[in-house]
């Protein structure tokens, strides 16, 4: 029977077969939760259950119960890898009890947990999603959506989500969930179904059934459909609410979902879209005009249910729990709908597990309607035929005002339901559904009737627009199982015979034969008895594929014992002796899990098989050939030689040991209709490996004697030939063989089947085959198809009778084409049958020949190529016609121009997915072509990768504008086109700038290092993270970073050295070191505030380690003897609390090392609270240090509330603090709120009077003024000038320290109106210049305005000040507010009232104090004025101070007696201090010279005057001041930068700690240190408005006499510099090597009014300027490539790079060494050509290439190629030119030329050896020579200063040798066989090679064309140049082929 022969001819091998087993499974053993699981191994045919009715159902009731069987299930998905990796392996989601395991696992690779969940309570269902996480509103695009991937497990009454990247979600579910499905969009839920538990009356609407949940933070919201309904047929949209209806399947790609309508017995597809406005508009109107009672109870219930849920009450306790109306519900055991239920094989495990677990659960979920029926009103019985409406929710109701409606998201729309003539039986629902595609793409949507033993696939496809979907007919195939073979487009269906049976489509591709496996047996004709219920099949625990109760209104239970009632069952023999048959062998029961293209069998034993479906090809040349006939071919006609080609190829004892593509030949000609085993050279292809064993073995001969025809068949083998062609056989000199031709005439009238499927086809598929051929000759790693598939063509091409494709063909490879003698004959009427394609030119189109017209400037016809398939030849079409030709659209659009698209009937989708591809180009407006062309090659994903397997002549153009960017690429191109030019210090830029905001890996890599070396020997002083490299790099000429550290530890005992005098008792000896000690300890307690800046932003903690906070170590050490002096020895009194502030500034310091960019969370931070301790003072300083680099911001309002209710004050503080900072000018209300509780002036009149501590309210106030910093809130700025005055109170408060709260206030007021000045809007009744001014300078106290007068009634009892403003308190505040409020407005009025005053009189009534305050305040309004010299400086001073201080170093008695010199000797230095200080600011972080000067000498006289004898006059405290206030000026201009001079002032000051020197002084001294060396070099200031109101509080000139001192400044807003910090280190670091490394770098600033446009040359690593002021910035050569960023256009992206540690890559030029090594740059390889006198120097020394290239390549190039030996001399001409070659492309920095130059060379030599057998090489030459022609010509290369890529004498010394060589041969031999060849004679084979060398070479038309020109009987040189003027020969080529043409050399004369 033909039948039983055409399965067994068509068996498909399956490939390797493993057992299989869940990964999880084994897993789930070793879980810690396994011990509560009490997973037992089961049995095996329990273990997995199948998903039939048969087995199982027997399996079950023999071993084991339903709940047992709900242990485990499992499904597998295809991983999706990163983007970049080509991974194939199965990702696995485990389900078993409480567990989910997700793991990963492939052939290659073991399997791994990737994964592991355990949840409270069993686990339901698990699976799969991706959410769309919601973008920001300003992005509305969909495409730009970012997808999470998310595992989600549901439980009984909640769903988990995890994502990948470690987020947790918890979704609450409202109702009981029957089932939940993955879409494109989200969660879909089905809701339980509670048929059973009430009955329906008519009057209730029923509730929403299907539900979707986008995102796991939104509400559950019902589904909406629309779909036509009713007679009208009007679509109408409404909430889905029919009960019958059951989501089968849901697909995200195309978003599609089907459904079962258990009533109607009918599957529907639907389409899920997001729904419309106005479609959500009409579902919650509905109804609105009837807007019965009813209607609004129910929806309001609904909706206040889902409300309660979602908020994540309990669901029972739910307001529907008690009704007892309904007893059937009380509890649900008792119903026997729900008991019957327990025992149903068939229910789903979600139902099963939630009834029979839970009865309880009944009630409180979304059981009934008649739970919303809770509402007062009636309802109306007069519904009419609304009562099937949809429950509506009224958007507009008013009678439910305190619930919103839930707005649904999702909406079906109707695509298709199934026809109604296949037999609508019961119980036909799908138990399997899935979409595959066939092998020309077509795709199906295939699903199971599991109980009809049917498959039922619908062909579907997208309309032209692509909006819809358009579905066919149902084809019918009679199957048990089935399931998809993704990778391969078919499916592997499982017959009711148990034959595997592979399809493609519908259509059937042969059985698969598995080895190991038992066929079934044929002589059984009943298939498997297949004992039905009416419900369909058992849910198994393997398969939980049955995911639906089935319909549960039938009156049938379904019983134990299975019934054979069923219509279409085909067996007659008794249902035990099957049983019995049955379990002799074991059958493939089902199919399960397909990935790619595996799938799992599951054994009528229990036992899982996985096996692999065999691939269509392996072979890249096969897959090109198949996808050009597929494309070509009509696509019935194309499945048809697909399935023909899958079932040679993978015929069982398949192409082991045999060329898939002699296959792939010999199968596609027996298609054509040609008998390959009689053609010659398809007769050696099967004879190498014959097509099966079984043809073999009737081929092979019998006789073991060998034969003359052995010797033959060896010598015409493909693999003589090629070896003969070989380099190896030529440079053996081996004599070729003379091949004794076969006896060729036995077949001499060969012809072909013109019968065949594809005979009327070969036209069209020769063509594309050519096109293929021309698209391999573009890949040199395709060279060796290219040969294989020419002798093909050659043979179609001669039986086509084509000669000008003959003729290329063989120009190509004349040695393999000459081989091929046979013609097979195709007749006049074979001929008609032909389709002849419209395509199929008579020219036959070259890539070559196009590409070489188009650098010749010819005219030419579009090249034809196959979309898709043909991508190479389009891609250098198109850069050729940009790049050559100029045409900047050619990469941009589809260009029909260069391109033809060849068409056939069937292309739809191909043209859609091109267009769609194009578009992403955006059109870039770069300067030039090479720019263009780079940057669309990016867009097109082209790597240099692809470059290099592009021949050397096609890619130079490519190559060459690759080379003209490099030089200068823009800064703002992506990675990808930074690294196609070759720059990897840009490409690397780029990656970092797109990694996110975390620490670059390199600087990690640094700060490692500098820590690990000398962590053993010292211990934490909290300055070992910096980062030592980078600071050694910076200030490389001395040890000054260690003198830093030295000068800034506080971690070792101090050296206590007195001298014990004679006359000194031991006891007061002691005394006199704790003394001295004492003092030290002063110095100690201010070094964490500079040490904070010395270690700002360095280091990155770990998230699981407390952050170490160094101590502070009060102790001595007394020499000679190293005796440990202590304070705590009770022999001196020491202050209380006196480390208390220092150990909070120790704290802050700590803190401050944390980078911004740190990973840092909430419970980070509480975790570093020492535990079961009260909280700390260096706590408290952490956390403000937190807020001031902005993680506090993270910390949770829990945690927040938890510190200050503590009643810490120094947490609170630091607290508060650090809050505002982080929130700085966000006027963020919740943090408003919690600063107003500590600020009783903010708080209401009425309220309770709160014990808030002075300190803390002095932070409040601060902190306001940094939330609302310049926001000119009027409330706050209101509140806030009054508190600056703010009167003592009665009962003691506000007595103590008002100086620092009224300073606070005033500091914060001017920070609010920051810069503001006289455009306060809305503030105008308030005066705020004239009402600080009167706090300035006193007077009479004006009333309190609005609430607060009550407050201040009862003045205090202990401070009387009358009713004048007290100036000592409120000065500073005032004169500091007005400076911040008039800053750099340049307001001179205001500034005036500054002026110092100018007569004795007035002079006597500020304090010199004052005078300080103001000039600084003057100064800082008059901004533009300040000059950076000491005349600006004097200017400040009166001139009546200025007077009296000229004689202040003469004697004192010389002086006028009415002066009073000490007034005036303070006056004077303070109001210098003042100007000074003035400048700092306006010159912070500049390192302006001329500053720096007029400041040092200012310090320098301050330093002479505090020992001078005058220095009592001024006072010595008064003197302190002012020098610490000039020491920190200094400090401001130059910070960051490290100054020597600057350093050796702070270290003497350091050393200073007697006399007058207190703690206040020490902290400004080191601050002045810290400031110098901020962030270690890294950072430096900002003069904007913000940084200066930040230093101005930092800095504040008057310092704590103490260490407890807070009297007139707080000492936490000492930390307050770091909001003025901001990084500006540009660190080059080296690509290569990723060290940091110097670069000349050239800065060029903006003109401004203070100076013109101007260039600076800067060495980096150093810091840049403000980066406001500059025009741009670029690293300079010679060392390195160039790198320019304009700052003109915007600086964010130079910001970005300073923020993460300011690396910029930077890539050494070849042949040059780095600065370090070579500072001068005489050491590079050019400098040493130049001071050589030979020229033999130019071949360079291996030895020196190592020097200037780290390629490997290179370096090895150098090591066996150039290094000369003595032995032979002939090869020294090679070395010599091998190294002046890798000389060049070392200096020019173009590595990538060597193999180009190499083939150009080698190729050369082969031509003179005559060994060349193919004229590949002789086309690369020839288009190389043709481009550098073409570029002279041009000019756009004329004016570039690039050089060439090619040397044009090596291209000049290659070209004089080609022509020699040739010219040779033309004269020795050459011109008889070219004669011949021009007149069709057969050609002598040893010169055929040469020949085609020569024709190409000189690109000598077709015999066709010359023969066209009509040249017979031209008799002279003249004629002949005319005629063949219109071939554009060359002239050169014309003069070597008229001699022979002409015949007659003399007829050239004429």
């Amino acid at each position: 029977m033909s039948n039983v022969y055409e399965e067994r001819v068509t068996m498909i091998a399956a490939g390797e077969m493993q057992d299989f087993i869940p990964f999880g499974r084994d897993h789930c053993r070793r879980h810690p939760n396994a011990t509560n699981l009490q997973l037992r191994q089961l049995q095996p045919a329990s273990e997995l259950w199948s998903s039939d009715g048969d087995a199982g159902l027997v399996g079950s009731l023999r071993e084991v119960t339903i709940h047992e069987k709900q242990k485990e299930s499992w499904h597998l998905r295809k991983g999706s890898c990163e983007v970049g990796e080509e991974l194939d392996y199965d990702e696995e989601l485990y389900v078993a009890g409480n567990m989910v395991i997700w793991s990963r696992g492939s052939k290659s690779h073991a399997a791994s947990v990737y994964k592991a969940f355990t949840v409270d309570s069993p686990v339901l269902q698990a699976l799969w999603c991706d959410f769309s996480i919601p973008q920001d509103k300003t992005e509305c695009a969909e495409a730009q959506e970012k997808r999470e991937k998310c595992v989600c497990i549901v439980q009984r009454s909640c769903v988990n989500v995890h994502t990948v990247d470690g987020k947790d979600y918890i979704a609450p579910l409202p109702f009981q969930v029957a089932d939940v499905w993955a879409t494109k969009y989200g969660l879909m839920f089905e809701r339980g179904n509670p048929i059973q538990e009430l009955p329906l009356s008519p009057l209730r609407e029923p509730l929403p059934t299907m539900f979707s949940m986008l995102h796991p933070l939104d509400e559950i919201a019902p589904l909406v459909c629309k779909s036509g309904v009713g007679v009208t047929n009007i679509p109408r949209v409404q909430y889905i609410a029919d009960y019958t209806l059951k989501i089968v399947f849901s697909s995200s790609a195309p978003s599609i979902i089907m459904t079962y309508d258990t009533v109607q017995s009918l599957h529907t597809v639907w389409t899920l879209r997001k729904i419309k406005t106005e479609e959500q508009n009409t579902v919650l109107r509905y109804h609105s005009a009837a807007g019965t009672s009813q209607h609004i109870a129910t929806s309001s219930s609904l909706t206040a249910h889902l409300r309660s849920v979602s908020k994540g009450e309990s669901p029972l306790a739910s307001p529907f729990q008690n009704i007892s109306s309904f007893p059937s519900q009380n509890r649900s055991t008792a119903s026997p709908g729900a008991h019957s239920r327990s025992h149903s094989p068939s229910i789903s495990n979600m139902a099963a597990l939630s009834r029979s677990h839970s009865p309880s659960l009944g009630a409180s979920a979304f059981s009934g309607v008649q739970r919303f029926n809770l509402s007062p009103y009636t309802p109306s019985p007069k519904r009419g035929r609304n009562s099937h409406s949809p429950n509506s929710t009224l958007s507009d109701s008013l009678l439910v005002p305190e619930t919103e409606p839930v707005i649904p998201e999702l909406c079906l729309d109707h695509l298709w339901t199934e026809g109604v003539q296949n037999m609508r039986e019961k119980n036909s629902q799908a138990t399997k559904v899935f979409i595959t595609s066939d092998l020309c793409g077509q795709k199906f949507l295939c699903y199971l009737v599991e109980s009809r033993h049917q498959l039922r696939c619908v062909k579907f496809e997208e309309s032209n627009d692509l909006t819809q979907l358009i579905f066919g007919t149902v084809t019918v195939i009679q199957a048990k199982d089935a399931a998809p073979v993704e990778s391969v487009n078919t499916m592997v269906v499982l017959e009711s015979s148990g034959n595997l049976v592979l399809y493609t489509g519908v259509i059937r591709v042969g059985k698969v034969f598995i080895a190991g496996l038992p066929t079934p047996s044929l002589s059984v004709s009943n298939p498997m008895p297949r004992p039905s219920t009416p419900l369909g099949s058992v849910s198994t625990p393997a398969r939980p594929s049955t995911r639906h109760p089935g319909a549960l209104d039938e009156a049938v239970w379904p019983s134990p014992v299975p019934e054979l009632s069923d219509s279409n069952k085909i067996h007659d023999s008794p249902y035990l002796d099957d049983c019995t048959f049955h379990q002799i062998g074991t059958y493939i029961h089902s199919l399960r899990d397909p990935v790619q293209n595996r799938v799992t069998l599951e054994m009528s034993n229990g036992n899982l098989i996985r096996i692999t479906t065999p691939e269509i090809t392996n072979s890249q040349l096969v897959k090109k050939c198949l996808q050009a006939i597929k494309y070509i071919l009509p696509k019935e006609v194309a499945v048809q030689v697909l399935i023909k080609w899958y079932n040679a190829y993978n015929a069982p004892g398949g192409p082991n040991y045999h060329s898939e593509w002699s296959m792939f030949v010999t199968c596609l000609m027996n298609m054509m209709g040609y008998s390959t085993d009689r053609l010659t050279w398809t007769r050696n292809l099967d004879l190498e490996g014959s097509l099966s064993p079984v043809i073999a073995a009737k081929k092979a001969r019998p006789s073991d004697v060998g034969s003359d025809e052995d010797w033959e068949y060896l010598l015409a083998c493909d693999y003589h030939r090629s070896f003969e062609s070989h380099l190896l056989a030529g440079a053996l000199h081996l004599d070729p063989l003379e091949v004794l031709h076969p006896k060729e005439e036995i077949f001499a009238n060969l012809g072909l089947d013109a019968t065949t499927l594809l005979f009327s086809h070969i036209p069209a598929i020769f063509f594309v085959l050519h096109l293929i051929y021309e698209e391999l000759k573009l890949d040199n790693l395709m060279r060796e198809g290219a040969r294989s598939l020419v002798i093909l063509l050659y043979q179609l091409a001669r039986d086509l009778k084509l000669d000008t494709y003959m003729d290329s063909y063989w120009r190509d490879y004349p040695l393999l084409v000459n081989t091929l003698k046979q013609t097979c004959k195709i007749d006049q009427a074979q001929t008609r049958l032909m389709q002849q394609p419209p395509f199929l030119t008579a020219e036959p189109p070259s890539i070559y020949h196009w590409l070489s017209s188009c650098l010749n400037g010819d005219v030419m016809s579009p090249f034809p190529y196959l979309p898709g398939i043909c991508e190479r030849t389009k891609l250098v079409v198109q850069s050729f016609a940009l790049y050559i030709l100029g045409d900047e659209k050619a990469l941009s659009h589809e260009p029909s121009m260069y391109l033809s698209r060849i068409t056939a009937g069937q292309r739809k989708q191909q043209v859609e997915e091109d267009n769609r591809r194009l578009s992403l180009n955006p059109c870039n407006i770069t300067s030039s072509l090479a720019a263009k062309l780079v940057v669309s090659l990016t867009n097109l994903g082209f790597t240099l990768k692809d470059l290099e397997s592009v021949p050397f002549g096609v890619a130079l153009p490519i190559r060459d504008a690759i080379y003209h960017c490099r030089e200068q690429p823009s800064s703002d191109w992506s990675e990808a086109a930074c690294s196609l030019i070759g720059r990897q210090d840009l490409s690397k830029q780029a990656h970092e700038g797109n990694l996110h905001k975390t620490k670059s890996a390199i600087g990690h890599l640094l700060l490692s290092d500098g820590a690990s070396g000398n962590e053993a020997e010292e211990e934490e002083d909290g300055m070992n993270d910096m980062n030592q490299d980078l600071m050694s790099l910076i200030w490389n000429e001395d040890l000054r970073v260690q003198e830093v550290r030295r000068l800034l530890q506080s971690t070792h005992p101090v050296r206590v050295n007195v001298v014990q005098m004679p006359e000194v008792s031991d006891h007061e000896y002691i005394e006199e070191k704790e003394n001295r000690l004492l003092q030290l300890c002063q110095r100690t307690m201010a070094l964490p505030a500079g040490r904070g800046m010395f270690t700002l932003f360095s280091y990155h903690p770990v998230p699981t380690e407390p952050l170490p906070i160094p101590k502070l170590n009060l102790t001595g050490r007394a020499p000679p003897r190293n005796t440990t002096v202590d304070l705590n020895s009770g022999n001196i009194d020491v202050p209380p609390n006196m480390a208390s502030w220092a150990s909070f500034h120790n704290g802050v310091a700590a803190g401050l090392k944390i980078a911004p960019a740190s990973q840092i969370d909430s419970a980070w931070i509480v975790y570093n609270r020492q535990k079961n301790t009260e909280l700390t003072n260096e706590y408290a300083g952490l956390l403000m240090a937190l807020g001031l680099n902005g993680h506090l911001s993270k910390l949770t309002t829990m945690s927040i509330h938890d510190y200050l209710s503590k009643g810490h004050e120094m947490t609170s503080i630091g607290l508060l603090l650090g809050i505002s900072a982080a929130k700085l000018g966000t006027m963020d209300i919740s943090v408003t709120r919690l600063l107003s509780i500590h600020i009783p002036a903010l708080l209401p009149p009425t309220s309770t009077e709160l014990d808030v501590p002075h300190n803390l309210q002095v932070a409040a106030v601060m902190g306001v003024g940094l939330v609302y910093q310049g926001t000119a809130h009027r409330h706050i700025a209101e509140v806030l000038l009054t508190e600056i005055g703010r009167p003592p109170g009665p009962e003691m408060e506000n007595c103590t320290d008002r100086e620092s709260y009224s300073l606070a206030a005033g500091l914060a007021l001017g920070m609010v109106c920051l810069g503001h000045g006289s455009n306060l809007i809305g503030m105008s009744d308030l005066n705020v210049p004239d009402q600080l001014y009167q706090y300035m300078v006193g007077g009479h106290r004006r009333a309190q305005p609005g609430i607060h007068r009550e407050k201040h009634k009862s003045p205090s009892y202990q401070i009387k000040e009358g009713d004048t403003v007290n100036v000592d308190v409120t000065c500073p505040g005032a004169t500091l507010a007005l400076a911040l409020l008039y800053l750099k407005t340049n307001n001179r009025s205001i500034a005036d009232w500054l002026r110092a005053p100018d007569t004795q009189y007035l002079l006597d009534f500020v304090k010199p104090e004052f005078l300080l305050m103001r000039t600084l305040a003057r100064g800082l309004i008059m901004w533009d004025e300040i000059k950076p010299n000491p005349s600006w400086i004097n200017s400040n001073v009166p001139p009546i101070v200025r007077q009296n201080n000229t004689s202040l170093n003469t004697m004192d008695g010389q002086a006028p007696e009415d002066v009073d010199l000490q007034t005036m000797r303070q006056a004077h230095i303070n109001i210098i201090a003042g100007a000074c200080m003035a400048m700092g600011l306006r010159f912070a972080g500049s390192s302006n010279a001329a500053a720096f000067n007029c400041l040092y000498k200012y310090v320098k006289m301050f330093l002479e005057s505090v020992s001078s004898p005058v220095a009592a006059l001024a006072g010595h405290h008064n003197l302190e001041t002012c020098l610490s206030v000039a020491l920190l000026s200094l400090a401001l201009v130059m910070a960051g930068t490290g100054n020597l001079k600057v350093l050796q002032l702070c270290r003497f000051m350091h050393k200073r700690t007697g006399g007058e020197m207190n703690y206040g002084f020490h902290m400004a001294t080191h601050m002045a240190l810290g400031l110098l060396f901020l962030g270690g070099g890294r950072y430096s200031l900002c003069t904007s408005n913000s940084a200066i109101a930040a230093l101005l509080c930092a800095l504040y000139p008057r310092f704590p006499a103490h260490s407890t001192d807070n009297r007139y400044h707080l000492q936490a807003l000492r930390h307050l510099y770091v909001l003025a910090a901001e990084p500006r280190l540009l660190v080059p670091v080296d690509v290569d090597t990723n060290t940091p490394c110097y670069a000349l770098i050239k800065v060029t600033y903006k003109a401004s009014q203070w100076c013109e446009e101007m260039t600076v040359n800067l060495m980096a690593p150093s810091l840049l300027p403000e980066l406001h002021l500059l025009k741009e910035i670029k690293v300079k050569g010679p060392k390195y490539w160039e790198i320019m960023m304009d700052l003109s256009k915007g600086t964010p992206s130079l910001q970005s790079i300073l923020s993460k540690d300011g690396f910029l890559y930077v890539k050494l030029r070849a042949g040059h060494l780095s600065y370090t090594e070579d500072p001068k740059g005489f050491r590079s390889l050019l400098a040493q050509t130049f001071t050589h006198k030979n020229p033999e120097f130019l071949s360079i020394k291996p030895e020196a290439v190592s020097a200037f290239t780290s390629d490997p390549a290179l370096l090895s190039f150098a090591e066996y190629f150039c290094k000369h030996s003595k032995k032979e001399r002939q090869k020294q001409e090679v070395l010599d030119l091998l190294s002046s070659i890798l000389h060049e492309c070392v200096t020019q920095e173009k590595p990538e030329m060597l193999p180009t130059y190499m083939a150009i060379d080698q190729a050369a030599r082969r031509l003179e050896r005559k060994e060349m057998s193919e004229s590949f090489e002789l086309w690369q030459i020839k288009l190389v020579q043709q481009f550098y022609n073409c570029v002279c010509l041009q000019d756009q290369f004329k004016n570039s200063n690039t050089e060439l890529l090619i040397n044009p004498e090596f291209l000049l010394a290659m070209k004089s040798t080609l022509d020699n060589t040739l010219d040779q041969w033309l004269h020795a031999s050459g011109d008889v066989m070219l004669h011949s060849y021009l007149s069709s004679q057969p050609v002598e084979e040893s010169q055929v090679s040469m020949l085609a060398c020569f024709l190409v070479y000189h690109s000598v038309p077709t015999l066709q064309q010359i023969a066209a020109t009509g040249i017979e009987g031209t008799a002279s040189f003249s004629e002949l140049l005319l005629k063949f003027s219109r071939l554009h020969l060359p002239v050169q080529a014309l003069l070597r082929l008229a001699p022979v043409i002409l015949g007659s050399p003399q007829a050239m004369l004429v």
